[in-house]
């Protein structure tokens, strides 16, 4: 069993910096791969980053791609997500999600959320 538990978020003007943290209980954490996804108002929830058990293999949506990195600490059972240059349209619940390697969007941990908002 993982729980994971986000924290970071808030309110920042465009073009402002925040840093996302999921961090995670249980020993299994460093066997998952990681995943942020966020979720505007009306809209469906998207895929943003993910990130390979070892940190070794990172994948981004093509909207962040060159403003957010997404790392992870195995021995503080920690993923973070450091977003740059934030536009008012990256507005959004931001979850992190576990997942076994090999089954890309099918999560078996869900955290509760953090919320993101910013202003123009």
């Amino acid at each position: 069993q993982v729980q994971l538990v986000e924290s970071g978020g808030g309110l920042v003007q465009a073009g402002g910096s925040l840093t996302l943290s999921c961090t995670a209980s249980g020993r299994t954490f460093r066997t998952y791969a990681m995943d942020w996804l966020r979720q505007a108002p009306g809209k469906e929830r998207e895929f943003v980053a993910a990130i390979n058990w070892n940190g070794g293999v990172t994948t981004y949506a093509d909207s962040v791609k060159g403003r957010f990195t997404i790392s992870r600490n195995n021995a503080k059972n920690t993923v973070y997500l450091q977003m740059n240059l934030l536009k008012p349209e990256d507005t959004a619940v931001y979850s992190c999600a576990a997942r076994v390697e090999t089954r890309r969007g099918s999560y078996d941990y869900w955290g509760q959320g953090t919320q993101v908002t910013v202003s123009s």
